[in-house]
């Protein structure tokens, strides 16, 4: 009998992978949690039926959401990581000897452990003495943060259930605060090609353009996300992304990557047309 993972981008969309094995599965407190052995995409992680990686296509999303601010930012000593429980966006981050400190923000101690056991290439930098984990609700740890880091990456899932507060101008604020006076945020935006995607992008867009002065959002393409298009937003306290890039200075530290480069960096805040009009309409308001 063939075993098949189902994924409903929408209520008439659905994205399918074939499944060899059913390699763990698990409800913590907050969610259920399942990781899939596949012919195509390797190890899959879901939470709650939805994808979040796969070992064929996770360094799309790692490098984009990494390697974009890093090459902005001319030093960046302190991280904060919000979710992330699988360890790749740390991974890419442990990459670079500048930074003295990284901190894991996690609320879900059981998406830890089972990215450890099975998807061990993801979550082994977790264990390196820069990184330090904190089992907790982020939008509690990070009130009591001010003026504390260089950069904040937010890799939460969509805007629903327990990371619904993770997209309010609220958090927002306080990833402000949270931020030195140069500090940088960095957040995944979803899709922006089916219409329940595209109004929670407009939501957050809107809320974040309102609380930092310098805001933009640039694209990726993963397959196994919601129409293979994905977003992330680039919000500043001082640097902009195009302006401040330094290809030279980022291109010496001899990082290998498989997606990023300082070129695509620019060309990913070139948006469609369509996306551009999304955009201003709701910085319009």
């Amino acid at each position: 009998m063939e075993l098949w993972f189902s994924e409903f981008h929408t209520p008439d969309v659905k994205h399918s992978i074939r499944v060899n094995r059913h390699l763990y599965s698990g409800r913590s407190d907050y969610q259920q949690i399942d990781i899939f052995e596949t012919p195509e995409f390797g190890r899959v992680l879901t939470l709650d039926n939805n994808v979040m990686l796969t070992e064929r296509d996770e360094f799309i999303y790692d490098e984009m959401i990494t390697h974009v601010p890093m090459s902005v930012h001319p030093r960046v000593e302190s991280v904060l990581v919000i979710g992330a429980g699988d360890g790749g966006v740390v991974k890419e981050l442990a990459r670079y000897d500048s930074i003295g400190r990284i901190d894991l923000v996690e609320m879900d101690p059981q998406v830890v452990e089972a990215c450890r056991i099975y998807l061990p290439e993801n979550a082994s930098r977790l264990d390196d003495e820069r990184v330090h984990i904190y089992f907790d609700n982020a939008l509690r740890f990070i009130r009591r943060c001010s003026e504390q880091y260089d950069l904040i990456i937010v890799d939460s899932v969509d805007p629903s259930g327990p990371s619904e507060g993770y997209f309010t101008r609220e958090f927002y604020g306080s990833c402000y605060n949270a931020l030195k006076e140069d500090g940088i945020m960095v957040n995944q935006q979803g899709s922006p090609f089916y219409q329940h995607d595209a109004e929670a992008m407009q939501r957050s867009h809107k809320r974040i353009v309102t609380t930092f002065p310098i805001s933009r959002v640039y694209q990726a393409h993963i397959p196994t996300y919601a129409a293979g298009y994905w977003l992330f937003g680039f919000a500043s306290k001082k640097y902009h992304p195009i302006d401040d890039l330094d290809p030279q200075a980022w291109l010496k530290l001899g990082l290998e990557t498989r997606y990023y480069t300082t070129k695509l960096h620019v060309g990913a805040f070139y948006l469609p047309a369509f996306l551009e009009k999304m955009l201003e309409e709701v910085e319009a308001r």
